[in-house]
C-alpha cells in the first residue's frame, strides 16, 4: 500500500464526505465560475492539508469529528486554492501539476476573481456558522503567508538572507498553512484546551519547515532524470543549502558565488558549478540535520498523546515529508 493511502486509511470516511461537503462550499449561481472551481475539485493533489485537520482532529478527541472540523478543512482547502491561483498569476505559470493553470486558461483576470471568490467563501463559511475561533487561525495564516512572500521578494533582491531570515520566511511562507491546518483541527473538537491548540499548531509548523527545507534540497539532488535541476539558483532564491556554504567559504568564492546568481543564472555550466560548490562546502549535509532536528522535535510534540491509528498516521506523515521522492 502507498504510503499516502496509509496515512489516509484512519480517516478514509472522513475524507469522502470531506470531498462531498468541499464541493458543495464552492458553489456560486454563476456557470463560468461553476465550470472553473469543477476544473479546481478534478484536479487536486495529495490533500495534505485536509488530512491534517482529520488526523489533528481525532487524534486529540480519541477518534472523533464533528461538522466544525468538516468546515475547518473546507476553509483551509478553499484559501489554499485561493493563493494557488494567485500565485500562479503573480509567476506568470501556464501549469499546476501538470494541468494547465487557471490564468493560462482563462486569463489574468478572471484568475484573480476566482481567487478572491475562493477566499471570500471560504471566509463566509466561518461566520455563517460563527466558527469565530476557526476564523481567526485561518486569518492569522493569511496574513503571515503574505508577509513571507513579500519579505522573500525583498530579501532576494540583495542576496543578503542570513540563516535567521531564511527560517523566518518559510515559517510565515509555508509552515505557517500546515500549523494552521493542524491547529483547526484541535479546535474544532476541542475549543476550550488552549494549550493542546497551541502544541499541535506547533507541530504542524515544525513539519512546515522540515518540508519546506526537503522541497530546498531536490533542487541540488538528481531529479527523475538524474540532474540536479538548479531552478531556485535561476530565479535568484536563497535557500538554506546555498545560506550555509556562503557562511562557510572564503570572501572570494563568495564573491563569485553571488555574481553567478545575480548576473549569470542562465548559464547552465556556471548554475551547475554553483550546484557542485554548495555541495563541497556541505550545504546539503547541513541542510539534511536541520531537517531531521525539526522532524525529531515535531515527533516529539506527540509523545504525551495516547496511541492510536491517528496518532501512528500523523507520525507516518511526518517521516513522509523527509522521506518523499517528490
Amino acid at each position: 500500500m502507498k504510503i499516502v493511502e496509509q496515512i489516509k486509511q484512519p480517516i478514509g470516511t472522513e475524507m469522502e464526505l470531506f470531498e462531498k461537503k468541499f464541493h458543495e462550499s464552492m458553489s456560486s449561481k454563476v456557470a463560468l465560475l461553476n465550470r472553473i472551481t469543477y476544473y479546481i475539485v478534478n484536479r487536486k493533489g495529495k490533500q495534505m492539508r485536509p488530512m491534517f485537520v482529520f488526523l489533528t482532529a481525532k487524534m486529540v478527541s480519541g477518534g472523533t469529528v464533528n461538522e466544525r472540523t468538516y468546515r475547518g478543512a473546507s476553509v483551509i482547502e478553499l484559501i489554499h486554492t485561493a493563493t494557488l491561483v494567485h500565485d500562479d498569476v503573480v509567476d506568470d505559470s501556464n501549469r499546476r501539476r501538470g494541468f494547465f493553470s487557471i490564468n493560462a486558461l482563462w486569463k489574468n483576470k478572471i484568475a484573480v476573481l476566482v481567487g478572491d471568490y475562493l477566499l471570500s467563501k471560504g471566509l463566509l463559511l466561518s461566520i455563517d456558522n460563527n466558527d469565530f475561533d476557526l476564523l481567526k487561525i485561518i486569518s492569522v495564516a493569511v496574513r503571515e503567508m503574505s508577509e513571507g512572500e513579500l519579505l522573500q521578494i525583498e530579501k532576494a533582491r540583495r542576496l543578503d538572507i542570513t540563516e535567521a531570515v531564511y527560517y523566518e520566511i518559510i515559517r510565515q511562507k509555508t509552515a505557517t498553512l500546515i500549523a494552521a491546518c493542524c491547529a483547526l483541527g484541535a479546535c474544532a473538537v476541542k475549543p476550550e484546551d488552549a494549550e493542546v491548540v497551541e502544541r499541535m499548531r506547533k507541530f504542524g509548523e515544525l513539519i512546515g519547515m522540515a518540508f519546506q527545507i526537503k522541497d530546498d534540497l531536490f533542487d541540488y539532488t538528481d531529479d527523475a532524470i538524474g540532474k540536479p535541476t538548479g531552478i531556485d539558483i535561476k530565479e535568484q532564491k536563497m535557500t538554506l543549502p546555498l545560506i550555509y556554504a556562503l557562511n562557510n567559504c572564503t570572501t572570494k568564492e563568495k564573491n563569485w558565488c553571488i555574481n553567478s546568481i545575480k548576473n549569470h543564472n542562465k548559464d547552465k555550466k556556471r548554475v551547475r558549478e554553483v550546484i557542485a560548490f554548495v555541495k563541497e562546502r556541505n550545504g546539503l549535509i547541513y541542510a539534511e540535520q536541520k531537517m531531521v532536528q525539526f522532524q525529531q522535535e515535531a515527533l516529539s510534540l506527540l509523545q504525551n498523546f495516547p496511541d492510536s491509528p491517528y496518532k501512528n498516521a500523523l507520525t507516518l506523515m511526518v517521516n513522509y515529508v523527509i522521506e518523499r521522492k517528490k
